[in-house]
């Protein structure tokens, strides 16, 4: 009987994994272009088994075939397996990594798609491809089934569609498809019913809307700039919902709320608590940004401040204009969010630094600086110096290494510091723009807030030459083309 019972809910479990599976069309060089032909318009996943990241996309690509299996105009997604019943179809459509994505008009290649990775975002993207940038409504009835959705939409209500105003609107709704949601509506009883007739509006999610700020906001401006400005200021309004696609729609200075951020399952139980942030935010209006993120999603950006998530009341995590880091320390309140905001704004706080432990002895000739001791050993040493951000694993940090210790014993005796930080342990201050490694920057002893990066050659001779010219004092052992200087007896 146990085994039977064990057997039911193995089987349940599998139906639940696979309940949005049915919705994605999975094709194969025998029936990839026939399939195709049938539809106007198909996203194709060309993936691996093997591959992580197709893994991860697996599930909010079958929940985002699930949410379009029944729109008008039609979107199909498909998947196509490169390793087994697809081989030549990936090799057709010269698919070299995993997954790729494209979008076809029946059989044929329209583009590559380069828009986001998870569920509502790739349907956002999708209903941008099919039918016009703006939806035509025709009716009241029309407008409430059009309003009934979960995003944010930009609406225009225009007894004459030729009019200056509803020209800029489809002329900025046809280059923003992708991003936004629009509709417009020219129907007698729908500018009746409103009370508008040349007028666009930005109409919040029915999820967003909260008591603390209007859920339709009325455009007042004329140009498309105007229009753009509009709706980068208003679109997340006072605290938006902040996930991976539209994370750098949030600028600095940016309070975050971490938590179970969840619409789809528990948007009561999400709301109670981005209540109570808006309460805050209200306050503080244009001075700096509120957002709400999943602790999941983002559990990157929760490592980054050495947290790891514990409980269900938000961790509130914040970034200045200088992109310093900043945690409210006390549990989770309004008074304690409000307090926490209004130091910030008064720099009160003391950032947080992600570190290393300083260490113990710095006698080699090669310095290390880690954040705690950064002013220290870069900053204020009094010295020219030239520091290098590098990672562990980075291959040619490691074949940089043997140049780099050579360089800072040659130099020893020279009024220059040659240093390293791991930029993979430690937080890099702002002033230098890290993207890669090793990346190298050169301070003059008397201009410490000018780095300035090092692009030169990675010899030997390169960094002595570069140094000997760039030297703040002639070198003891160098002249300032690099040569050697000759020692008196």
């Amino acid at each position: 009987m146990w085994r039977s019972v064990a057997t039911v809910f193995i089987v349940g479990l599998i139906a639940i994994a696979n309940a949005g599976e049915q919705d994605v069309l999975e094709l194969g060089d025998d029936n990839f272009v026939s399939t195709l032909k049938q539809h106007e318009t198909t996203l194709v996943m060309f993936y691996a088994p093997w591959c992580g990241h197709c893994k991860r996309l697996k599930p909010e690509y079958a929940k985002a075939a699930e949410l379009v299996k029944d729109d008008d105009p039609p979107i199909k997604l498909a998947k196509v397996d490169c390793t087994e019943a697809g081989k030549d179809t990936c090799s057709k459509f010269s698919v070299n990594g995993y997954p790729t994505l494209k979008i076809f008009r029946q059989d044929e290649v329209s583009q590559d798609y380069n828009g986001p990775r998870e569920a509502n975002g790739i349907v956002k993207y999708m209903r941008a491809q099919v039918g016009p940038a703006s939806k035509q409504v025709r009716s009241v009835e029309e407008l409430a089934k059009f309003l009934d959705t979960k995003d944010t939409t930009i609406f225009g209500y225009f007894s004459d569609v030729d009019s200056k105003l509803a020209k800029t609107f489809l002329k900025f709704a046809d280059k923003n498809r992708e991003k936004y949601r629009f509709g417009h509506s020219e129907d007698k009883d729908v500018l009746k019913q409103q009370g508008e007739t040349d007028k666009i509006v930005l109409i919040r999610a029915p999820h967003l809307s909260n008591k603390f700020e209007a859920s339709t906001i009325k455009f007042e401006g004329s140009s498309e700039s105007d229009l753009t400005t509009f709706i980068k200021e208003n679109f997340h309004g006072l605290v938006g919902h902040r996930t991976q696609d539209t994370s750098k729609d949030f600028q600095n200075p940016l309070i975050t709320a971490y938590y179970s951020v969840d619409y789809q399952k528990n948007p009561k139980g999400t709301n109670y608590w981005r209540n109570r942030v808006l309460k805050v935010a209200k306050e503080f209006v244009g001075q700096l940004t509120f957002a709400i993120s999943s602790k999941d999603d983002f559990q990157h950006e929760l490592n980054e401040f050495g947290y790891d998530f514990v409980g269900d009341k938000p961790v509130i995590l914040a970034r200045d204009a200088k992109n310093l880091k900043y945690a409210l320390k006390e549990e989770f309140s309004v008074d304690n969010l409000n307090d926490f905001v209004e130091k910030l704004l008064a720099n009160e706080l003391e950032p947080y630094i992600k570190s290393e432990p300083v260490p113990e002895s710095n006698d080699a000739p090669v310095k290390i600086a880690v954040a705690k001791n950064f002013d220290e050993v870069v900053i204020n040493n009094g010295k020219d110096t030239l520091v290098e951000f590098y990672a562990p694993w980075c291959g040619h940090c490691k074949k940089l290494t043997p140049i780099y210790d050579e360089l800072a014993e040659k130099l020893q005796d020279e009024d220059v510091a040659i240093v390293k930080m791991d930029a993979t342990a430690n937080d890099v201050p702002p002033e230098f723009n890290v993207r890669g490694f090793p990346t190298l920057f050169w301070l003059p002893k008397d201009s410490k807030n000018k780095p300035v990066s090092y692009n030169g050659g990675r010899e030997l001779d390169d960094f002595i030459k570069y140094i000997a010219k760039e030297a703040t004092t002639e070198l003891k052992g160098f002249d300032r083309s690099a040569k050697p200087k000759k020692t008196e007896l």
